[in-house]
């Protein structure tokens, strides 16, 4: 059975990971809840959790400076006269600024396993000048028999097949050719998450009231059950308290079970920590109030939220844009990078007892700690200087320590 179980894997082409060529389909090939309702990109963002859990990842990654650096003779520097600087920190294309561009690559990518950009490059030196995002759901990706891979994008009633390396291509987790889409994954979460939302909605639209049946000891005609339907209407979905008065040996019973009774509150919480889990971002960040708060821990969780759910992404997006971005010649000299100083920014107390240190062991100097902190340079403050006696670093050697109550050597 277990030799039958991986020859099928071997031979079916209907798993998301597999290799084929032709169209790239990541969706699953069966569902994990039968009846479980599609849900798509515009309702998924009517849940609050999925929403948060987006804005959090997305906002926090496009917040990142992207810099661009060049090495010469050994050095690195930033390379603010290249078009890769200007692309990637300053303007991706005409409308957009990069904040902008990155949220919606990302919102792309969380939601659909794939964020698709075209390249506008300069014919002359193959430099990119632009990029465009693309609607992951207007954009199929095909495998050729030559194994090169074209996207073919659709616009209003246009269609344009463009070259691999004409396309800044992120995807998730999947085969390595295209991402498994998210949303299609997690149907059951969602439609369950949805169903939950609608249940609340119908209750509390009820006026919290449930339903039931009016008892009484004798056979009604039509007319009389249509009155009493009538008269007693809002004791299911009456909107305003009213008291009513039960006569001739009439009897209510509730039918429906109350809140409690389905759990309903527990059911809606457990949905956000399950939402949470697939999008990787701790529950105490999108204000869920069932798990640790602020100032309890809450360091760690973010912390943890850098390392395993935001540092992955930008390593990914460091690689696609050296991959796909940058031309042969570039990729010698140049490199670009997210600028993590300001997602693991500390205190201002912690940041000068940083600095401090760095300083007396010759790791930084002063204008470059004055730099971070967006204060301007003076002069000599260029010096590395260390402990003894703060003196510079090349000349630790000539300097004597001073006796106690002279002046130090003149540096």
């Amino acid at each position: 059975m277990n030799f039958l179980s991986h020859f099928y894997r071997w031979v079916s082409t209907g798993n998301a990971l597999s290799d084929r060529t032709g169209k790239q389909d990541a969706a699953p090939s069966s569902a994990l809840v039968a009846d479980a309702a599609m849900v798509g990109p515009d309702v998924a963002l009517q849940i609050s959790t999925v929403w948060a859990c987006i804005d959090r990842r997305a906002k926090t990654i496009a917040s990142l400076p992207f810099f661009a650096y060049e090495s010469v003779g050994g050095k690195r520097s930033l390379a603010r006269q290249s078009r890769l600087w200007t692309l990637l920190h300053e303007s991706p294309n005409q409308r957009m600024t990069p904040y902008e561009f990155w949220v919606c690559m990302i919102m792309n990518h969380d939601l659909r396993g794939n964020a698709y950009a075209r390249i506008d490059r300069d014919p002359r030196t193959g430099e990119a000048i632009a990029l465009w995002p693309m609607a992951a759901d207007q954009v199929e990706l095909s495998v050729l028999d030559d194994g090169s891979v074209v996207y073919a994008y659709r616009l209003n009633n246009d269609l344009a097949f463009l070259k691999e390396e004409n396309v800044l291509h992120l995807k998730d987790m999947g085969n390595g050719t295209v991402g498994l889409p998210r949303l299609d994954y997690m149907r059951a979460t969602a439609s369950e998450a949805k169903s939950a939302q609608l249940q609340s909605h119908r209750l509390f639209a009820a006026a919290g009231k449930p339903t039931g049946v009016l008892m009484v000891d004798q056979l009604l005609k039509k007319e009389q059950r249509e009155k009493l339907q009538e008269r007693f209407a809002e004791m299911q979905a009456g909107n305003t308290a009213r008291l009513f008065v039960l006569e001739a040996n009439m009897k209510y019973q509730q039918l429906s079970l109350s809140p409690e009774d389905q759990q309903l509150l527990e059911t809606r919480k457990f949905e956000v920590e399950e939402i949470c889990r697939w999008f990787d971002v701790p529950p105490v960040l999108v204000h869920h109030s069932n798990v640790t708060t602020w100032g309890s821990g809450i360091e760690q969780i973010v912390d943890g939220f850098y390392k395993f759910s935001v540092r992955p992404m930008l390593v990914s997006i460091e690689q696609a844009v050296r991959k796909r971005v940058m031309t042969p010649k570039q990729r010698t000299t140049m490199s670009a990078e997210f600028s993590l100083d300001a997602l693991l920014r500390a205190s201002l107390k912690d940041r000068m007892e940083i600095y401090g240190s760095a300083v007396q062991n010759g790791i930084y100097n002063r204008n470059e700690c004055r730099q971070l902190e967006n204060a301007e340079p003076y002069d000599g403050g260029e010096l590395f200087t260390a402990q003894v006696n703060l003196a510079p670093v090349n000349r630790l050697g000539l300097i004597s320590t001073p006796a106690a109550g002279s002046a130090p050597d003149d540096l």
